[in-house]
């Protein structure tokens, strides 16, 4: 399974990216093909031409399996996600199956994912068969306060992206 994980958090190698990192070896078995930093990208993102933004949305445009996280901030996920998402052209994620994923520090904004994230990759083509999920902050790297969405989501992502996930 081809599963890119794109993480928009403004702090680089930050939670947000190991907590899609351990959502994308659960789906998948084992290291995404795809990581990007969006941080990484720089200055790159707030114009269009960059060879190395290019690089990445192509990346995760032939990926069957993409793992969009942030941090939630103000409620919805960042700015420095946004920039990222707008280098891709309308229908740029078609065939792509969409994971929208947040983390934050209570309960309080848990459907974020859903409301803000998980339309924005709809509307750009992704198919988003599972419902958001939302991680507590404390529990970025606990397997165990992801396996209730998990054992719902790997059938759901399995189903449409047409490859066994394990």
């Amino acid at each position: 399974m081809d599963i890119a994980v794109i993480a928009g958090n403004p702090k680089p190698r930050s939670r947000t990216l190991e907590a899609a990192l351990m959502v994308a070896e659960q789906l998948g078995g084992g290291p995404p093909a795809t990581v990007i930093d969006v941080v990484d990208l720089g200055a790159g993102l707030l114009g269009w031409g960059d060879v190395a933004v290019a690089s990445a949305v192509e990346s995760v445009r032939l990926s069957s399996v993409a793992v969009f996280a942030s941090p939630t901030y103000k409620a919805t996920y960042t700015g420095l996600l946004k920039l990222f998402l707008d280098q891709f052209p309308p229908e740029g994620l078609a065939g792509v199956v969409g994971v929208a994923m947040m983390l934050g520090a209570g309960p309080a904004h848990a459907l974020a994912p859903e409301l803000s994230l998980k339309p924005v990759l709809n509307e750009l083509g992704a198919t988003c068969p599972t419902r958001g999920l939302y991680v507590i902050d404390a529990d970025y790297a606990n397997v165990a306060a992801i396996e209730p969405w998990l054992a719902t989501a790997r059938r759901q992502i399995e189903t449409c992206a047409g490859e066994v996930v394990r």
